[in-house]
């Protein structure tokens, strides 16, 4: 993808990044020009996407992180700031879904899918807040924290109660976050795609739940991750500088 955004010299880590959107997101803001810090538990995927990005010219990191356990964020960014100095930017994309009937749902399902996409969301930003507070004012100023939602938080689709009820929480929350910390200089914003051609949705669309998906979409389609690309690298730039506590609706019309 072209673009006339520059991260050059920017350091932004990136949390899922080992396949689907979390993948496409640290290569487009690798060939903006960032480095980057890869975090996922497959680090065996993580290896390969970091000699892709590498490939293009800018350095990469990458971590074995599970957003989950509070030790694990802190010791990739321990490493992070080991290796480059300071994290500029956050993108917090790991997530996990465990579709199923509320009815049969395991409680052990449950609290897995709040562990990762709640309480992990929360732990990756809150590490990010305090090293970036950590700061000087100047360098402060330039901490982007990017939230990936879903239009689950407010368009309703059967069997999808868990995950729903996070992102909606995660919304929520970063606009709290958002109000914190914007005295330190720290943005927090959150960008809620639609349904998207990922690792979580492959084959979805030849389910029953999946055909009466599209067929309450105003475009009856799952749109390309890429789309998403534009939008974070702006929200990772200092053009987004008095952009702070939104949530971005990236659907294709999925929730008209």
């Amino acid at each position: 993808m072209t673009t006339s955004i520059s991260l050059s010299g920017r350091n932004i880590l990136v949390t899922g990044a080992s396949s689907g959107i979390g993948r496409g997101f640290a290569l487009s803001l690798a060939r903006a020009g960032a480095n980057l810090v890869i975090g996922a538990r497959r680090t065996a995927l993580l290896e390969e996407l970091k000699a892709e990005i590498e490939a293009l010219g800018v350095q990469a990191l990458a971590v074995a992180m599970d957003v989950a356990d509070e030790a694990s964020v802190i010791a990739a960014f321990d490493a992070a700031e080991a290796r480059f100095g300071e994290v500029h930017s956050v993108v917090a994309n790991a997530g996990i879904t465990v579709p199923g009937r509320a009815v049969d749902l395991q409680v052990e399902s449950f609290d897995q899918v709040m562990d990762v996409n709640l309480k992990g969301t929360f732990l990756t930003v809150r590490e990010a807040a305090r090293r970036m507070m950590a700061k000087d004012s100047a360098s402060r100023a330039h901490g982007r924290i990017v939230i990936i939602s879903s239009i689950t938080a407010h368009h309703v689709t059967a069997h999808f109660g868990p995950y729903s009820a996070t992102k909606a929480a995660v919304n929520q929350m970063g606009r709290v976050l958002a109000r914190d910390w914007a005295a330190k200089g720290i943005n927090v914003n959150m960008i809620e795609p639609g349904y998207m051609h990922t690792d979580l949705t492959e084959g979805l669309e030849d389910t029953s739940t999946g055909k009466a998906l599209l067929a309450r979409f105003a475009r009856p389609r799952f749109m390309d991750t890429a789309t998403l690309d534009l939008p974070l690298l702006w929200l990772c730039s200092d053009a987004s500088a008095q952009v702070t506590g939104s949530v971005f609706t990236l659907d294709d019309g999925q929730s008209l």
